[in-house]
C-alpha cells in the first residue's frame, strides 16, 4: 500500500450516519504520541477537538470582528500593515478581556461586542493636569461596567513608577 507518510501515524476515525448520508471524519495525531489511556473518546473530544474549534473561533473573531480579512490594497506591504494593525488590536482586546473585563458581563464577549458596546461610544473627554474626566450620557447603559473595568485595570498598572 502506498503511503505519503515517512513513518507510521496514529489515526482516530469516526463514522456516523445522518438521514441516509454517511459522514467520515479522521483526525491524525502524528505530532504527539497517544497512550492507550489518552485515546479515549472524552479526552480526544474535549482536549483536542474542542481546543481546535476554539482556536478556529479566535481566528474567525480576528477576521470578522477586527477586519483582518480586508487585504484589498494594491501592494503587499499595505496588506501586511493592515494585518499588523488587526493583530495588534487583537492583542490589545485580549489583554483588555483578560485583565479588565473579569467580573463583568463582557468577560467572555467577542471582540465585536466589546468594540460596539464599550469602545465605540460617545463620551466627552476632558483632560486636566492631574486627571482624565470621561463624561457619558446619562442614558448609557454600561456606565457601571466601565467603572468596574477601569477599577480592574487600575489593579494591573502597565508600568511601575521608578523608586
Amino acid at each position: 500500500m502506498f503511503s505519503l507518510w515517512r513513518k507510521a501515524r496514529r489515526e482516530n476515525s469516526a463514522a456516523s450516519r445522518l438521514l441516509g448520508s454517511t459522514s467520515l471524519r479522521f483526525a491524525l495525531h502524528g505530532w504527539q504520541r497517544l497512550s492507550p489511556r489518552d485515546a479515549d473518546a472524552q479526552y480526544l473530544y474535549e482536549d483536542l477537538y474542542c481546543a481546535r474549534g476554539e482556536m478556529e473561533n479566535r481566528i474567525k473573531e480576528q477576521q470578522l470582528g477586527l477586519f483582518a480579512d480586508r487585504t484589498s490594497s494594491a501592494t503587499l506591504q499595505a496588506n501586511q500593515l493592515r494585518l499588523y494593525f488587526s493583530s495588534f488590536a487583537y492583542v490589545l482586546l485580549h489583554g483588555l478581556r483578560r485583565l479588565g473585563l473579569t467580573g463583568t458581563a463582557f468577560a467572555k464577549a467577542q471582540s465585536t461586542t466589546i468594540r460596539l458596546k464599550l469602545l465605540k461610544i460617545g463620551a466627552r473627554l476632558r483632560l486636566t493636569a492631574r486627571k482624565v474626566w470621561l463624561s457619558f450620557s446619562e442614558a448609557y447603559p454600561y456606565a457601571s461596567d466601565i467603572a468596574q473595568i477601569l477599577a480592574n485595570l487600575k489593579q494591573h498598572p502597565a508600568w511601575s513608577p521608578p523608586g
